[in-house]
């Protein structure tokens, strides 16, 4: 099985080549057949001659460039989720946030208990999280915990980005509604709302070395609120139409 790993990239040349190298070889260890790839997002920096070098030795590593108009989080993981050639793909943050070592679980994960998805949780057993953002963990807990109570269901990290889908379930999720970071939650909603199977595991996070975060939560409290509305209504009044068929 071939995995995609789609990496949103906006100005993170200084934390490219570390991400880069550390899942490439951790892939390639673990013989794992793979494509990373990396949208870049219209950075401002030199990340596409960063993202140049490091392709003369590294084969399975892609690049395409999201213009304007249609730039920010949500744009840059739509455009690599209609171009991944796996057959399953990751969303992957940049900034080595992620651990490697936690994908390679998810990929074993998927096909030892032949899952349509594989959801990572950072805050249960198992999970670890490293400088998370005071200002942002209260907010992150109260958002997750009341997701979880609306929808009825036991996952409760639903805004953590890392989890792995297959093609078919991501076909299935179609069409994409979210252009900003509320896509993280639209994704593991519909997959849940739609009857996709999946298993959580649990993660590691760290904080990132270099740079800031581009999520501004003030902007997005209203956005993540409607895509949550825009799921829950989805559950309850759709009848099926949008269920698994398979």
């Amino acid at each position: 099985m071939k995995l995609s790993v789609v990496i949103p990239a906006y100005n993170e040349a200084l934390n490219l080549p570390e991400t880069l190298n550390a899942f490439h070889e951790e892939l390639r260890d673990n013989k794992i057949e793979h494509e990373l790839l990396v949208i870049n997002d219209n950075s401002k920096d030199n990340t596409i001659e960063v993202i140049t070098e490091l392709q003369k030795n590294m084969p399975e590593l892609v690049t395409i460039f999201n213009p304007p108009p249609h730039n920010g989080f949500g744009y840059a993981i739509r455009k690599g989720l209609e171009n991944f050639s796996g057959d399953a793909v990751a969303i992957v943050m940049g900034d080595l946030s992620d651990d490697p070592k936690d994908l390679v679980k998810f990929y074993n994960t998927m096909l030892e208990k032949n899952v349509d998805c594989v959801f990572g949780d950072r805050w249960g057993k198992g999970g670890k999280v490293i400088d998370y953002p005071r200002k942002k963990l209260f907010l992150n807990r109260f958002v997750n915990r009341m997701i979880s109570i609306v929808f009825r269901m036991r996952y409760r990290d639903t805004t953590n980005a890392f989890k792995l889908y297959s093609r078919r379930a991501m076909e299935g999720l179609k069409p994409f509604m979210s252009p900003h970071f509320n896509l993280t939650v639209e994704l593991p909603l519909k997959a849940i709302v739609r009857g996709y199977s999946f298993a959580v595991v649990p993660n590691s996070w760290r904080n990132r070395k270099h740079g800031t975060s581009n999520l501004k939560i003030r902007e997005m409290g209203s956005r993540y609120f409607f895509i949550v509305l825009y799921c829950l209504i989805e559950k309850f009044f759709s009848r099926g139409d949008f269920k698994k068929k398979w």
